[in-house]
Parts: structure tokens; C-alpha cells; sequence
């Protein structure tokens, strides 16, 4: 064999073991710092800030990335808690996204019995994790890419106001993404799992109805009643639901319906969602919504207009970037509970119809699948049509448990959440660092992206040119 050619072979195979034994170094400095991370979660999840709220929580984050050598810009696409964290110059640009806003009513202490922690939100989608798990791989991939002398960016999207806000469609339409790669995102769950991802395209809007107010008993002739129109809305839209397709949701809230019985309210407010696989038949049902909010005004003699909320797109699989997240995820491996944890997640168990906890769960991988069923909406949509996108969600809830529950935001602010957070955090960062050493596998991701997206895709927000809805939570 050539001398040169041997050479290189050596070398090529000694790169090789210093690139394995680095990223074996990243885990166990992950593993480390994951009392730091934990308390950087949990103090998260005890603010339990709302969407666009998130003051201290996005403060937190950014004081972590930035003590870790990354610059902060603050205020991005003209939204107070909205952020970006950066580290390192030229391509490939990684993006990690993170997330930290919690969902009104859900305040609980972290027990396995419902109970009120006296606060207006909790955290039952685990977005304390999300985001702080994100943070502490950005931070590890820094880390690395020092170490290694490695050329590139490593960029942390601090998202608000996921829930319902859109806050990443704002980012993504102020062309925030434009020279980003790839970016990476993760979601508590209550299983270990890095498949396809899918989710629901949604539109929503507070529909406001005013009427003129009077003496429910002594003169209802001279009132118009803004509550009537809401109901009247309401009603036309729940015969509707027969004649959409079958797999669309509708939702609604409302939000303001007057405040004394013998008084006809002159306002009331209904908050309302409609999603869809696919986002023109959200558009359409949209306005068929708005068509039915148009006749209950007029069939109630009151008026009506409304506010557009938020809107996302459904999520595009990337499989060339997901196979190599399972794989991660696959080496990184699930959680093993503490007798303490057990005695934890059994009561939790308890309180959801099961026997105990199905601790198995927990500790596995789900197989891989290049398929889902889409459920629930996000705003991660809008970044899988801008750039290739590729997510996971590991075990940070009981077996069994669904989001936005009590139970949720109970095990969240515990050990077992932060050890879920933990496989999050690994398994991105792994990805990250295998697609900054691998630039092919980044240009067959982005071939993939276009083929899947179309040639002449030209993106859209569904929440149009509106600005953010900063008070949407208030």
C-alpha cells in the first residue's frame, strides 16, 4: 500500500477516536453540569410565566448562554422576551430552539395529588425543560466546536409564547432563519421517541361582540346582548362541525360573557382555534367561522369584529436529519427512576386509572417511524417550512400522562422531569455536532427540504402582517 495513502488512513482513523472520545467527553460534562441545568429549570418552572410574559424566564436563559460565551440579542422580531444566542461565525449555522412560556390555570405544586401552587399558570407542556435542556446542549456544542477548533455557528432561538402566540412565525417572517442550515427542537413527552414529527396547521382569533346594555328585567326590549352573539356564533359553528372534514378540530373559549345576570352585556369575547393537517382547509374553515360570527351579529342586532391571534403551519418531516436524532437517542438511551421516583410516579399513576407506573417506558427508545399522526399544533411548523427541521421528545412525564394536565406540570418540577431534559439535551447535542462534521449530510437534508417543500414554495404566515400579540395572555 502506498505510504501516503497509509498515512492518511491513520490519520483519518486517529481524527476519528479524537472525535468519539470529544463527544464522549460532552456527555460527561453534560452529566455533570445537570445539577446546574436542573436548577436553571426549576426555577423556571416555579416563575411559570404565560406567552410574551416571560421576563424572567427568558433573562435566565440568556444569563446562562451568556456566561457560557455566547453574545445575546434581545428584543428579536420586535418582541420584549423573544432572543437569540450565538456562538461562533460562518456555515454551517446550527439552530437549537428553545422554548419557556406556560399555559394559564395549570398551577400546581410538584406532588402527586392536585394542588394549587397559587400562581396563574403552570407549566404543563414542560417548556421550563425545553428550554433550559436546549440552552445546556447549545452550550455543550460550543464547548465542542472550542475544543475541536471547528468552523461554524451554533445559535439558540429563544421562542415565546408557543402556546397559541406564534411567537416563532414572527421570527421566521422577520427572516430570522434566512442563513440557518438546520435547526433542532425537542418536546416533553411522556416516551422516548425521535420520529417524523407531524402537526396540525391552526388559525385562531378573539371574536369580539358588541351590544347595548340595559335592564335584563325591567327593559330586555331596549338591549342588544353581546353574549347572545357569542352563543349564536357558537351554535352555527357546532352544527358546522359535521360538514368539515373529519379529522379538523375546532375549539373555543369564552373568554368574556358579561358580569351580572340581570344586566345585558354590552361585550363578550369568544377565543377560537381551528386546525387541520393541511393548512388551506385551516384557511377555509377559517372563514366559514367568520362567516358564522358575521350572521349572529347581524341576527342578534349586534356588531362583531375580530383580532387574529395566532397561526402556524403543519410540520414538515425532514428524515435524512430525523434517522440521525433516533440514532442519537438510541446511544443517549431513556431514564431509570429512584425507589423515591417510583413511589412518585406510582401515586401519579394512581391519580390517571393505572395500577402503577409503567417505569419500561421510560427507560426505552420507541422504534423508529418515518410516519405520524398529527394532533396538536406549534409553531415549529413555520421554522420546517423555512429550513430543514428535525425534533425528538423524551420520557420528563409519568408513562400515560397527557400534556397540558396537572400531572404535567407535577412531574416537571421534579427529577424526573430534569432527567428527561437531560436525554433531550444530550441527544441534541450529538446531532448538532455530527451534522457540524458532516457538511454532506447537511447538503442531503437541504436537497431533501426542497424536493419535499417544492421548488417554488413561497412562504406565507398564516397570522399575516400583523404585529406580535403581545397581550394575548391578558
Amino acid at each position: 500500500m502506498n505510504k501516503l495513502i497509509l498515512s492518511s488512513i491513520i490519520l483519518l482513523s486517529l481524527n476519528m477516536l479524537i472525535a468519539q472520545k470529544t463527544k464522549a467527553d460532552v456527555l460527561l460534562q453534560l452529566d455533570e453540569r445537570s445539577e446546574d441545568f436542573g436548577t436553571v429549570a426549576q426555577t423556571i418552572w416555579e416563575y411559570a410565566e404565560m406567552g410574551y410574559m416571560e421576563e424572567k424566564s427568558a433573562a435566565l436563559l440568556q444569563k446562562t448562554l451568556a456566561n457560557a460565551g455566547f453574545s445575546i440579542k434581545k428584543g428579536a422580531a420586535s418582541i420584549p422576551t423573544a432572543f437569540i444566542a450565538e456562538y461562533g461565525s460562518g456555515a454551517p449555522v446550527i439552530a437549537v430552539l428553545g422554548e419557556y412560556d406556560a399555559l394559564p390555570g395549570l398551577s400546581q405544586k410538584a406532588v402527586p395529588e392536585k394542588s394549587s401552587a397559587g400562581l396563574a399558570a403552570g407549566h404543563g407542556c414542560g417548556h421550563h425543560l425545553f428550554g433550559t435542556a436546549s440552552a445546556a446542549a447549545a452550550i455543550a456544542v460550543k464547548e465542542w466546536m472550542t475544543a475541536t477548533n471547528t468552523q461554524g455557528t451554533i445559535r439558540f432561538y429563544g421562542c415565546p409564547a408557543e402556546e397559541g402566540g406564534s411567537g416563532k412565525v414572527y421570527m421566521v417572517r422577520d427572516g430570522l432563519f434566512k442563513d440557518v442550515d438546520v435547526a433542532l427542537h425537542w418536546h416533553p413527552n411522556a416516551k422516548n421517541e425521535a420520529n417524523a414529527g407531524a402537526a396540525l396547521a391552526n388559525k385562531s382569533a378573539k371574536f369580539r361582540f358588541y351590544g347595548i346594555s340595559a335592564h335584563a328585567a325591567a327593559s330586555p326590549e331596549k338591549g342588544r346582548s353581546a353574549l347572545d352573539g357569542v352563543e349564536a356564533m357558537n351554535l352555527m359553528v357546532n352544527m358546522m362541525r359535521e360538514h368539515v372534514p373529519e379529522k379538523a378540530r375546532i375549539h373555543y373559549v369564552i373568554t368574556q360573557g358579561g358580569k351580572a345576570p340581570n344586566v345585558v352585556p354590552d361585550f363578550a369575547e369568544v377565543y377560537y382555534y381551528a386546525r387541520h393537517a393541511k393548512r388551506d382547509v385551516v384557511l377555509e374553515i377559517f372563514d366559514r367561522i367568520e362567516n358564522a360570527a358575521k350572521g349572529a351579529a347581524i341576527g342578534t342586532g349586534t356588531t362583531m369584529d375580530y383580532e387574529l391571534i395566532g397561526g402556524t403551519h403543519e410540520l414538515l418531516p425532514n428524515l435524512t436529519i430525523q434517522k440521525l436524532m433516533h440514532d442519537n437517542l438510541t446511544k443517549v438511551n431513556g431514564i431509570t427512576y429512584t425507589p423515591e421516583e417510583i413511589v412518585f410516579a406510582d401515586k401519579i399513576a394512581k391519580t390517571m386509572g393505572y395500577d402503577k407506573a409503567d417505569q419500561e417506558t421510560a427507560k426505552i427508545i420507541q422504534p423508529y417511524q418515518t410516519e405520524a399522526i398529527p394532533f396538536g399544533s406549534t409553531d415549529v411548523g413555520d421554522v420546517s417550512f423555512t429550513v430543514p427541521t428535525a425534533g425528538m421528545s423524551s420520557a420528563t412525564w409519568v408513562p400515560g400522562t397527557p400534556a397540558h394536565s396537572w400531572q404535567a406540570v407535577a412531574a416537571g418540577g421534579t427529577g424526573i422531569g430534569q432527567k428527561g431534559m437531560m436525554v433531550a439535551a444530550k441527544t441534541l447535542a450529538l446531532t448538532a455536532i455530527d451534522l457540524m462534521a458532516d457538511k454532506d449530510l447537511i447538503n442531503k437534508a437541504k436537497e431533501e427540504f426542497v424536493e419535499r417543500r417544492g421548488a417554488d414554495f413561497e412562504y406565507i404566515p398564516l397570522l399575516g402582517d400583523r404585529p406580535p400579540a403581545l397581550d394575548y395572555r391578558k
